[in-house]
């Protein structure tokens, strides 16, 4: 994919960081084709290497790509939907970097929480047994079954499926229910059944269920690690989320806007230290990876600043920004450590977005008044970091000739801003 294709004024309002529904539009398209053909590069992959890999995983993972067609003929919306989920994106960027041998099989198995997923959202009549991995069935976007033994018969059809735990000992079924087909919304109860909480206003998913929600190991340095449910109080994370929208609609109803429409989960963390730490894994754009904010600015902040770390992830596949392998390292302000031209880029585009949204808060006059102080406290900081990180992108060798002018509409944009603005009374 190249340049050329993009919509005459898409490249320079994702420069300026403003919202646009055809820009958050154009970027799922985007994102959507890098799936499929990652999807079938694992396809290519697991063919080339057939005889390497266990002969009952391959067959799995044939049922399951035939599972998937099925389900994809039935509803094509539904499991783009499923393709497109963050954590679809971190398992294929996992299976694909993994060396032929046990540790890929491993991950070939997801495949078929993917495909029985697709299928049941699907409303595809099912009677299968699926093996499960460390006794839990995982559902993209969805939930996860917990059963005592390794396997699980799944029967479906009519909206309704019943998940059956084999075992020595029989168990209640857990019930799963269609309550929208068009858009294959599935609610579930029972025995091992655990359902991901869906933001308020929003289809997010507060995504701490998913084994591909963070890597392992953690993520960041010092690494941060997932937080599970026994972490994780969904209450407040939807109290949190809730404070932080109000905020935006009062302050930049736009954002707020592109925020619904954008991101698909919030991954919690657990805490390092005092202060919420925010990540986005560039496999996974539409997730927002986070501790729990101290409170609905810091939420606000970190939903802006990640979802632009989503947005310019998703555009540099569509269109290279910058070159790949260089070894060169830059000093920016916000980082204690030298980053790379691409993280110079990243860095300097999500607090341009901050940046922006500072400016805006600071002369809100519905925005809440300790707001609009310290947005003007924080615009006047960032805004000449952002400066001098557009200076080094701009100075360098390493953009290509579209991130260059990416760069230079985001320097017009910064200009724009102005100094610090006066804050509203």
């Amino acid at each position: 994919m190249n340049f050329a294709p993009l919509p005459a004024g898409v490249f320079t309002e994702l420069a300026r960081t403003r919202p646009a529904p055809a820009d958050v539009a154009l970027l799922r398209s985007a994102l959507h084709a890098r799936r499929l053909l990652l999807l079938k590069a694992l396809l290519v992959r697991v063919h080339r290497h057939r005889e390497a890999v266990d002969a009952t995983v391959f067959r799995r993972f044939e049922d399951s790509w035939h599972l998937l067609e099925r389900a994809e003929s039935r509803n094509p919306d539904v499991v783009r939907d499923v393709l497109d989920y963050p954590t679809t994106g971190a398992w294929l960027a996992a299976a694909l970097a993994e060396p032929v041998g046990p540790a890929l099989d491993r991950h070939l198995a997801r495949l078929e929480s993917v495909a029985v997923t697709a299928a049941l959202r699907a409303d595809c009549s099912l009677d299968l047994t699926v093996e499960l991995t460390g006794g839990l069935l995982s559902l993209p976007g969805v939930g996860r079954q917990t059963a005592g033994g390794g396997r699980l018969r799944i029967r479906a059809g009519s909206r309704v499926a019943r998940l059956h735990p084999e075992g020595p000992t029989p168990a209640a079924p857990t019930v799963l229910l269609l309550t929208d087909r068009r858009v294959g919304t599935l609610v579930g109860r029972g025995p091992g059944w655990d359902g991901l909480h869906t933001l308020p206003d929003s289809t997010a998913r507060l995504d701490d269920l998913d084994p591909y929600r963070v890597p392992p190991g953690g993520i960041g340095t010092p690494p941060r690690t997932a937080a599970d449910p026994t972490d994780t109080d969904p209450g407040v994370w939807a109290a949190r989320w809730r404070g932080a929208q109000a905020l935006l609609a009062h302050t930049d109803p736009g954002r707020a806007a592109e925020i619904r429409r954008a991101l698909r989960a919030v991954v919690p963390l657990l805490p390092h230290g005092p202060r919420s730490l925010g990540a986005t894994l560039r496999s996974a754009p539409g997730a927002v990876l986070t501790s729990l904010p101290a409170g609905a600015q810091d939420m606000a902040e970190t939903l802006v600043h990640e979802l632009h770390h989503s947005k310019l992830a998703t555009l540099h596949e569509l269109v290279p920004l910058y070159r790949q392998g260089r070894a060169a390292v830059h000093r920016v302000g916000w980082r204690s450590d030298a980053r790379p031209i691409g993280g110079v880029l990243q860095g300097a585009y999500a607090h341009l977005a901050l940046t922006d949204l500072w400016r805006r808060a600071s002369t809100a006059h519905a925005a809440p008044r300790p707001w609009r102080s310290s947005a003007g406290q924080l615009f006047d900081h960032m805004h000449d970091q952002v400066g001098e990180a557009l200076t080094i992108l701009l100075e360098s060798d390493e953009l290509t000739n579209e991130g260059r002018e990416f760069a230079q509409q985001m320097r017009r944009h910064h200009a724009s801003l102005g100094a610090a603005p006066r804050a509203a009374g």
